[in-house]
């Protein structure tokens, strides 16, 4: 019986070992590539994140630096108008263009000439003899006083060099001041933005490359350097490469598999690609230390089978044959007891003529949930039956006393009474799961059949406090705790619907003030704590009249409802900026500073009024207050007393 049992435990767990294997072999397969997919949509997500935070950056450059150039050219006509007698020869206009600290200046004549000029072979130039100068040649014909021109950089008519020129109509005579910039800021930013740029910042593991293609022709934009200097193989031609963006295996040289990862970006291709060998190097290795464990397992349960087999089942089957001898010699006194294991207990009860009580079904789950260490209880009761079953976890996992469970169980219809009472109201959302307690709540499952009703209560504290964390990181801002932008949207779409009658409500945009020179001054660390402090002021408004959200930098949303008037949105807006006026930050171990913000609202009492329209209007009127003051708030009416139309 031995060497039979040993032989069909041998095969079985072949069989079982060689299963496992392959399960294993399919699985790390998928794993690897569901990791190497992970990996590379997370670094290109990162090229595309940086590649648009250098645009911004881009863009803000440009932006401040036309608005310095501009006050500089303005500051330049204010000078030659005011003195006139000025000799205006190359070293007075160099003198001036130090003192203005521009690159170069020069003064245009009502014919389009050169006057004047801090570059001495600039004077006499026509203006009108090349496109990249005769833009300008259009403000002697402007009427408007403040007529300007910013160029973009470009190279100048003169020398080629690449620069930026800013030019203002002179209003004491008919004329332009023209100052010029060696754009060094802006080119730099722009060398940042360049893929190979990016790229380089990028670490790439070995055998793996990330690379751009256009979309149009099929050209490598850039790429990491790290496999590859001619892109010649199928993993880099554009047409096997835009189906990739779940990840796929294309030949790359020598007829190499590359694994690949694709995903589009306005009109190029951003992709990753790994050699395959890494990847099957990594299986075949994971395979074979799983066949050694395998193996090492199979041995040991085989030798320990053998030993239990021997010890907990051939010897005992030998001694209750020697007890039934016994038994049929005669000696009707003999006990068989024989222990081990359950089977045995349970022969040993059926040869006695006393049987053993038997362990409750009771004690046997509980048991069997214990070990099992789940936070699960059971109950069962049948119908005409007073006494109820419930495992040993039932009264620690609902938080009753031992007391309290024992009275249940004596009667079914209180128990009955007591479970109907705890399920009358699910938890929202979820099927079958209640809250017991403030910190708690279970899924309770039952099933009813004629005889009877079985129930499974089980802990899933866990999966709701998850599931609530989630749902509050979704919609919630991680720095400010506002809500996102998009979610806050959707909650002003549902309170714009229901607005009560004779009830209106108000969209407001917010900007910071000054906000950039705190982040350049005093770090970003003091920004997000500034951020924070203003954000901490609009979540202290009052809840049942205010919407928050964060939308993005420094720029912020508010949604005042439930008012009966326009007056309603400004008394609010006056308690807002009270408050905010009374909260400082600290920048730093020695300055502190009064939040300041500007802000722009739209009111409407039409229930449908688009969400996007007034909080484009409240954007404006933000957009007139930042212009011409700071600090305070306007509305859109104010702007446009005619209202909104619908």
């Amino acid at each position: 019986m031995q060497k039979i049992f040993i032989k069909y435990t041998i095969a079985i767990m072949t069989f079982a070992s060689l299963l496992i294997l392959l399960i294993n072999f399919l699985f790390y397969w998928h794993t690897l590539e569901s990791q190497q997919f992970t990996t590379f949509r997370t670094k290109i997500d990162q090229v595309i994140h940086t590649l648009e935070n250098n645009r911004q950056e881009l863009a803000l450059l440009n932006a401040s630096l036309d608005e310095d150039y501009l006050t500089r050219a303005r500051a330049a006509a204010y000078i030659f108008d005011r003195q006139e007698e000025m000799s205006l020869n190359v070293a007075e206009m160099q003198y001036l263009a130090k003192l203005l600290n521009v690159d170069e200046l020069h003064i245009i004549d009502e014919n389009g000439i050169i006057a004047a000029a801090s570059v001495s072979q600039y004077v006499g130039f026509d203006m009108g003899a090349h496109e990249q100068t005769r833009a300008f040649l259009a403000l002697l014909d402007s009427d408007g006083e403040d007529a300007y021109l910013i160029q973009e950089p470009q190279p100048n008519a003169a020398e080629g060099r690449i620069m930026q020129y800013v030019g203002v109509a002179r209003k004491g005579q008919k004329g332009v001041v023209q100052v010029g910039f060696e754009p060094t800021r802006q080119m730099e930013a722009q060398s940042r933005n360049t893929y190979d740029y990016i790229f380089s910042r990028f670490p790439t593991d070995v055998n793996e490359e990330l690379f751009v293609l256009d979309c149009d022709s099929g050209a490598v934009l850039g790429h990491s350097k790290t496999i590859q200097q001619e892109f010649t193989a199928d993993c880099y031609r554009l047409e096997q490469l835009l189906d990739c963006a779940e990840g796929a295996y294309r030949k790359g040289k020598d007829d190499r598999l590359m694994y690949v990862v694709s995903e589009k970006y306005d009109d190029v291709l951003l992709c990753a690609v790994l050699q395959g060998d890494v990847l099957f190097r990594e299986l075949f290795r994971n395979t074979f230390r799983t066949f050694l464990y395998l193996l090492f397992i199979m041995v040991a349960v085989i030798l320990l089978m053998n030993y239990l087999v021997k010890q907990k089942v051939i010897d005992g089957i030998h001694r209750i044959i020697e007890k039934l001898t016994a038994i049929t010699n005669g000696n009707l006194d003999t006990m068989v007891a024989e222990g081990g294991n359950r089977e045995f207990q349970e022969l040993s009860s059926g040869i006695n003529t006393m049987v053993k009580s038997i362990v409750s079904l009771s004690d046997r789950i509980s048991a069997i949930i214990e070990i099992s260490g789940i936070p699960l209880a059971a109950f069962e009761y049948g119908n005409g039956s007073l006494h109820v079953f419930v495992t040993s976890g039932f009264g620690k996992l609902l938080g009753i006393p031992d007391q309290r469970v024992a009275a249940l169980c004596r009667n079914a219809y209180s128990f009955d009474d007591y479970i109907k009472q705890l399920t009358e109201e699910a938890v929202e959302g979820e099927e079958d799961v209640y809250q017991i307690s403030d910190e708690k709540y279970v899924r309770i499952h039952m099933s009813e059949s004629p005889e009877g009703r079985l129930g499974v209560i089980s802990d899933v504290t866990g999966d709701i406090v998850q599931k609530r964390k989630m749902r509050y990181e979704n919609i919630h801002d991680p720095l400010t705790g506002l809500y996102k932008y998009q979610y806050f949207k959707k909650m002003t779409e549902e309170i714009l619907r229901n607005i009560p009658e004779g009830k209106g409500c108000a969209a407001v945009m917010l900007d910071l003030d000054y906000f950039k020179g705190i982040n350049d001054t005093y770090g970003h660390d003091a920004g997000d704590r500034y951020l924070q402090g203003f954000s901490a002021v609009m979540a202290s408004m009052p809840k049942e009249h205010f919407l928050t959200a964060r939308r993005s930098g420094d720029e912020f949303c508010m949604f005042i409802f439930d008012c009966t008037g326009r007056a309603d949105v400004i008394n609010y807006l006056e308690d807002f900026y009270e408050l905010l006026g009374r909260n400082q930050v600290a920048l730093s171990d020695t300055q502190t500073r009064v939040i300041s913000a500007s802000a722009g609202f739209a009111w409407t009492d039409n229930n449908k009024a688009d969400i996007s329209e007034l909080l484009n209007h409240a954007d404006e009127a933000l957009y007139e207050v930042k212009k011409e003051t700071k600090g305070t708030y306007r509305g859109y009416m104010d702007i446009h007393p005619q209202g909104i139309s619908y």
